[in-house]
């Protein structure tokens, strides 16, 4: 009883009582503009060009060309090689066969668009550890062959030297070419050296397989017309290279004896 009349006494008077909500009121509207950005300074469009005006917001164009590591302080920056590894499997597999018909040459007119550096580390990669597993096998052939009883072992320092005298050499021999060149004021590329140098090395990898046989005067053979083979690669490129420059020839010359080295090494070292 008592709650119910409490329950109807007037609240009215009470200090900050809220009044309720009715329906009736109004609520107010407002509506948004449609946007259109613009940038300063506007654009005349009286005058035929550009001038004061509003200019729309475009979105810009993106543009990419090859930087080549032209100076000293690019050679020995990685960003600058990324884009030699943008190459597809099909252009790699085109130039490991030009590399294999060293008469023509002209590679260097086939990868002056692209030169990469995908087929340097990838052929140099596959040679060194072919030459080391190969080179161990061969030894045990020719132990075997002459004499089947004393025990064999694998030789780890196989690994060592291939990759030492492989990678080395891809690497040094055409920065010491580049840097004469340039300093004899020939216009040369780094990355087109590497390049060209790298697939030089392709036809040691069929030949690291035929070196297996296990005899002597055929595997002497079988280098020495690899060896011509990748030497004549890399002579008639760099003479194409360097065309007009007569007192440049003994660089020709250079690096076809320096490839002739590099293949009797392999054969000295690792299939003796």
């Amino acid at each position: 009883m008592e709650e119910s009349s409490y329950s109807n006494l007037s609240t009215s008077h009470l200090l900050g009582s809220v009044p309720a909500v009715t329906n009736e009121e109004k609520k107010a509207s407002y509506e948004v503009p449609e946007a259109n950005m613009q940038i300063f300074p506007p654009n005349n469009a009286s005058g035929g060009g550009r001038g004061r005006g509003y200019q729309t917001l475009e979105a810009p164009t993106e543009e990419f060309e090859q930087q080549p590591p032209n100076n000293w302080s690019g050679v020995f920056s990685i960003s600058s090689y990324t884009q030699y590894f943008n190459v597809d499997t099909d252009v790699v597999i085109y130039r490991l066969i030009s590399s294999f018909y060293p008469v023509t040459g002209d590679f260097f007119s086939k990868i002056d668009a692209n030169p990469d550096l995908y087929g340097l580390i990838w052929i140099t990669t596959t040679l060194v550890f072919m030459l080391a597993s190969f080179g161990n096998w061969a030894t045990y052939l020719m132990q075997k062959h002459s004499d089947g009883t004393t025990s064999w072992s694998f030789d780890v320092g196989y690994i060592n030297a291939a990759a030492v005298g492989i990678y080395g050499y891809a690497v040094v021999v055409p920065m010491a070419f580049n840097f004469l060149l340039q300093y004899l004021g020939s216009n040369a590329s780094l990355v087109r050296f590497w390049c060209m140098w790298g697939y030089s090395f392709s036809i040691f990898i069929p030949t690291a397989l035929l070196l297996l046989i296990p005899v002597e005067i055929l595997r002497w053979i079988i280098i020495l017309i690899a060896g011509s083979a990748s030497s004549c690669f890399v002579a008639l490129n760099l003479k194409s290279y360097i065309e007009g420059a007569n007192d440049l020839k003994m660089m020709v010359v250079a690096a076809f004896l320096l490839q002739m080295a590099l293949a009797i090494f392999i054969k000295v070292w690792f299939f003796p």
